[in-house]
């Protein structure tokens, strides 16, 4: 029996209060699940951003998606992460990561760490979070007895974390592009990310409960004709043929009928029942998951 899927929104630009409490409405009323907020520098503060689409809304759970764990002090994190969980009524899903974009620690005076030390960092963090929110001495508390964890990365180090500690496992199809500073990523081809779920799959093999299965989207288009759509992104993708990129799950390109079809494959496939949209496709998508709800 698949898992219900459950559908989420990242909104990343910064608004004013009611533009920013009539997006998170909006979202609500297309049937989203999820609304969740970046940690990047120049997009909305986290913790204070989710409060607001707590106040504005009543349905949706709310998440980071994903705080970057380098910007974070574990015991500061688990404050902001009790305090905002009791304020939204229990409504909170801590997404983290281990951050991509060197520029970004740079411009806030951190420390940015080779790969090995920022999975290092993301670990302890992980860990010492699980202490705190555990602890019935640490002050303030959550509302949740505990607070959901999603965890996102695609290296073997990342999904054996993201298997013992994480309820949500997220992957996101792409890649940090080797050697580079500033974030860039190239996609993963559908076989590669495949062969990282199968990856994944094998380490989480003894967990007595699996974990919900997200996936990010990159793109939604819903068109009649595919092919011409996805043009403008080829330039971007030069290490993919046109098939390919209309493979990816992370792609979400067709009619109607199509993209339906195709969420219910990529469920079938690699078992993501939890799909994140990003805010530029938020209505785009919206069609899609008036049809999926409750399937």
């Amino acid at each position: 029996m698949p898992r219900p899927f459950r559908f989420g929104v990242s909104l990343v630009t910064p608004a004013p209060a009611d533009e920013w409490r009539a997006k998170c409405r909006r979202a609500e009323e297309l049937g989203y699940d999820v609304i969740l907020v970046a940690d990047h520098l120049g997009m909305p503060a986290p913790f204070p951003a989710l409060v607001a689409a707590a106040d504005a809304t009543e349905r949706p759970r709310l998440g980071t998606f994903v705080l970057n764990a380098g910007f974070w002090n574990p015991a500061l994190l688990a404050r902001e992460v009790a305090t905002t969980d009791a304020l939204t009524g229990g409504r909170l899903e801590l997404g983290l990561g281990t951050g991509y974009v060197q520029a970004e620690h740079d411009t806030a005076g951190l420390p940015y760490g080779s790969p090995s030390e920022r999975v290092d960092h993301l670990l302890r963090t992980v860990r010492e979070l699980e202490r705190l929110l555990g602890s019935a001495e640490n002050q303030p508390r959550p509302a949740q007895r505990r607070v959901p964890l999603l965890i996102g990365g695609n290296g073997d180090r990342m999904l054996r974390l993201t298997a013992e500690h994480a309820d949500i496992a997220a992957f996101t199809g792409a890649r940090s592009v080797p050697g580079s500073t500033t974030g860039t990523l190239e996609a993963l081809t559908a076989q590669e990310l495949e062969e990282r779920v199968a990856t994944y799959r094998r380490m989480a093999a003894d967990r007595p409960e699996p974990a919900e299965m997200n996936v990010l989207v990159q793109m939604v288009a819903i068109t009649d004709d595919r092919r011409a759509a996805i043009q403008p992104l080829l330039p971007h993708l030069p290490h993919l043929t046109e098939k390919q990129v209309l493979e990816l799950p992370i792609c979400l390109v067709g009619t109607l009928k199509q993209i339906t079809e195709q969420v219910r494959a990529v469920r079938e496939q690699y078992g993501f029942s939890y799909l994140t949209v990003l805010e530029p496709y938020m209505e785009a998508f919206g069609t899609v998951v008036a049809e999926l709800s409750g399937e």
